[in-house]
């Protein structure tokens, strides 16, 4: 298993020494963008770790979401995108439907990349209405490390958030991770 974190724009000096990949909020929505991603995603490159990005959806406007996500992330090839699927701090969340929309679209714009869905065990088992989740499932369930309670195939888990979100990634090793990362 490999391990990492991910982080957003609170977490401005975390340590990415050791750690085999992060990913960073990037935007949220169709007005918030994190104003630290890049230096976050320097940081991680320098310490020689994967690189993902990720979108808090919100209900509606999916598709200028999806542009506005590309547009202000600061990804390079090879980085990993994801639709972070939750509740709002309103309450509300996108529908299934609309993270499927939203994970199609981000493919469409960026065909070089991976694009991944992050969601909760609930929202997985009691939201998800296609078991679609683009190029890999990225599953928070705080239980043991590697071990989220879901039968999908899972690409990352995020098992703790103390003190930061931890996450391990089933794959190998970093070099299979990094090759898994640009597709063909």
């Amino acid at each position: 298993m490999l391990h990492g974190v991910d982080i957003s724009s609170h977490n401005t000096t975390y340590s990415a020494e050791g750690l085999d990949f992060v990913f960073i909020k990037a935007t949220e929505g169709r007005s918030y963008i994190n104003p630290h991603q890049k230096s976050q995603a320097d940081k991680a490159r320098k310490a020689g770790c994967v690189i993902g990005f990720y979108h808090f959806l919100w209900p509606g406007h999916i598709t200028a979401q999806a542009e506005y996500f590309v547009g202000k992330c600061a990804s390079e090839e090879g980085d990993l995108l994801a639709a972070d699927w939750e509740r709002t701090s309103a309450g509300t969340h996108a529908s299934s439907a609309q993270k499927d929309e939203f994970i199609r679209e981000v493919k469409r714009l960026r065909p070089s990349h991976r694009v991944l869905l992050y969601c909760n065990r609930d929202f997985w088992v009691h939201q998800d209405t296609s078991s679609y989740a683009g190029d890999g499932l990225w599953i928070a369930d705080y239980v043991a490390a590697g071990h989220p309670r879901v039968k999908a195939p899972w690409r990352l888990h995020q098992y703790t958030n103390q003190p930061v979100d931890k996450n391990v990634a089933d794959f190998e090793d970093k070099a299979a991770l990094k090759k898994w990362a640009r597709p063909a």
